[in-house]
């Protein structure tokens, strides 16, 4: 057995408890349908009553699945979600667990992450999570440091912590696997000390709703010169589109100057395709002389 099938096995065994006699939904989309099918995989051996759904990767995390997911999630007894959006906090979850359904969701899961943190003794992590929130329960003062210079502390006293145990075992329970950690919100506004961050920004996009309702602009998009070719910027056009599709978008369109031939090849790699020209009068004899750009987002673009 690989370590993902061990894992896989552990996650629906252990953490969700699924039985002979009960019904599983596997609950994935195109970017992680390895992990869903392993998933299948191990729920097989655990019972004949399994329903394996793939969906497109589309919309934002929190965005609800495609219609008659959520009504096949509240019918079955327990569902585990590994989606590149998070299903966490979606009706269509909040409505499962209201039926009864025990929910585990893993948003962004990746293979390793899955192998590492689940092939693994989940009663000595519970009993851990339970330890650690027990001391956090009982502290007052909660101080965070790091090598780089941050030090702040942050009250907590009376503040009950709640431990995250990674076992999903109670009808209607939900939440995130893996899993295996305490929590709790220190005391609003007053914690003291500095922050140090140390880092550089890679790149960064600007967007915003066009004046069509169906349109989203990318308004700047950045990649830092001595990390061109590393992908940044595509995924931050897949971000863009992401967001669009949230807003109901079924395109994104842009402006770049017709001189910049490295950034007009990277958006025609990303599926763009040029439109029209423009060209704007900006004062002291100079113009904007760009193309507009444009790319269609829609079910079979984003799938």
């Amino acid at each position: 057995m690989t370590g993902l099938e061990r894992a896989s096995l552990i996650a629906l065994r252990d953490c969700l408890g699924v039985k002979p006699d009960e019904s599983l939904l596997v609950v994935t989309d195109d970017e992680l349908a390895a992990i869903g099918r392993a998933l299948l995989s191990a729920g097989r051996t655990l019972t004949d009553r399994v329903l394996y759904l793939e969906i497109p990767a589309r919309g934002v995390p929190g965005s609800e699945p495609p219609p008659g997911v959520a009504e096949i999630m509240a019918r079955v007894s327990a569902v585990v979600a590994p989606t590149s959006r998070s299903l966490t906090h979606t009706e269509a979850r909040r409505a499962a667990c209201a039926a009864g359904a025990r929910v585990a969701t893993m948003p962004g899961i990746t293979e390793d992450t899955l192998v590492r943190c689940l092939d693994a003794d989940v009663q000595r992590i519970a009993r851990r999570a339970d330890r650690v929130a027990e001391i956090l329960t009982r502290g007052k003062i909660a101080r965070v440091t790091n090598p780089a210079g941050t030090d702040v502390t942050l009250p907590i006293e009376g503040i009950r912590a709640i431990a995250s145990r990674g076992l999903i075992l109670e009808p209607g329970q939900f939440g995130n696997l893996p899993s295996g950690e305490a929590y709790l919100m220190p005391v609003e506004g007053a914690a003291q000390g500095t922050v140090v961050v140390d880092g550089a920004m890679a790149a960064f996009a600007a967007y915003e709703l066009g004046d069509d309702p169906k349109a989203m602009k990318l308004d700047k998009l950045y990649v830092r010169n001595d990390l061109h070719g590393r992908g940044y910027g595509s995924m931050l056009m897949r971000h863009v589109q992401d967001q669009a599709r949230g807003h109901g978008c079924t395109r994104v369109y842009l402006q770049v100057n017709k001189n910049n031939r490295s950034a007009i090849e990277a958006y025609l790699r990303n599926g763009f395709t040029v439109k029209q020209t423009a060209k704007l009068d900006i004062g002291g004899g100079f113009y904007m002389d760009d193309y507009v750009m444009s790319k269609n987002i829609g079910r079979e673009a984003g799938g």
